[in-house]
């Protein structure tokens, strides 16, 4: 099990498990609105290996994650996976900004109430959420360090080839 560190907006410290899930359970079903305009939800993505990554614009190590989920979208979207980015900010224009400096192919969606976020238990930034074919949650990852989308990418194949 690795650990992480996350500083908090009070400039305390949370130390908190990456882990994955033993068991598989539904992943709750959402709605959300998307960058494009239009509605996601996650039952749109049935029948496909669903990676959900929570994140803001004012969190580093989400910033610094984004460069290489954008490359495993590319990579495995043709194979029956998807990539969800649920922005938790408040103000949902924020993430213009950075997303005009780190463009994206997948979908960003919205959640400014963090309605979302709750239902996935999110605790930490980023928080990432891997959903097989059945729609089980399967993988759970709090925060991000430099090696992770190794790991992503390691049970993302997994899942693809169930």
């Amino acid at each position: 099990m690795r650990m992480f560190f996350t500083m908090l907006a009070a400039g305390s410290v949370l130390l908190a498990p990456v882990f994955a899930a033993d068991a598989a359970d539904p992943a709750p079903e959402f709605t959300l609105q998307a960058r494009d305009g239009g509605v996601v939800s996650l039952s749109d993505h049935v029948g496909e290996v669903v990676l959900i990554n929570f994140w803001a614009t004012w969190c580093g190590p989400c910033r610094e994650e984004m460069p290489h989920l954008e490359a495993l979208f590319q990579r495995y979207s043709e194979l029956g996976f998807t990539l969800l980015g649920v922005n938790v900010e408040e103000d949902s224009s924020l993430s213009d900004k950075f997303l005009a400096e780190t463009p994206v192919s997948f979908p960003i969606l919205f959640d400014p109430d963090n309605r979302v976020s709750e239902l996935y238990d999110v605790v930490a930034m980023p928080s990432t959420v891997i959903v097989d074919r059945s729609g089980d949650v399967r993988f759970v990852h709090r925060g991000y360090q430099p090696g992770f989308e190794d790991e992503y990418q390691s049970q993302i194949r997994a899942l693809l080839r169930e």
